[in-house]
């Protein structure tokens, strides 16, 4: 599914595919970006759909993983290699992937939650504490 929508993403700039409108997002549909890593152990270049809101000049993104116990690849990948890019609707950004302290997650998680409350769920799934990662313009 993921690649369908990478795919339609791109093709329309975001008009189709640019929101996400399932679970939480029925009522209040969340922005969704494409996010570009670089495998860990691979080199190979991926392309991943992500929910965002933006914090100043920061796009802030969370590694839920609908509330899996591990990480998902996306997160370990931008922590082997931080500078990469996003694209938001037919705009391509270069960032750089910083994971938020405890400081900055606990000011940004209700935000998230706000954005799409389904966060909250996923972290009352799972012991590990879903990282927030911010993504600073480059």
């Amino acid at each position: 599914m993921g690649r369908a929508q990478v795919w339609i993403y791109r093709r329309t700039g975001g008009r189709i595919g640019g929101k996400w409108r399932v679970g939480a997002g029925f009522r209040k549909p969340v922005p969704t970006l494409l996010l570009e890593h670089r495998g860990r152990k691979s080199g190979a270049v991926y392309t991943t759909p992500l929910l965002y809101i933006t914090d100043g000049t920061d796009t802030i993104i969370v590694a839920s993983q609908g509330g899996r116990a591990t990480h998902p690849q996306w997160y370990h990948n931008l922590r082997a290699n931080p500078d990469t890019h996003i694209q938001i609707g037919r705009d391509r950004h270069a960032v750089h992937a910083v994971v938020a302290d405890a400081g900055q997650r606990s000011r940004l998680w209700p935000s998230l939650v706000d954005a799409y409350a389904d966060f909250d769920t996923y972290q009352s799934w799972t012991e590990r504490e879903i990282p927030v990662l911010i993504l600073q313009p480059r």
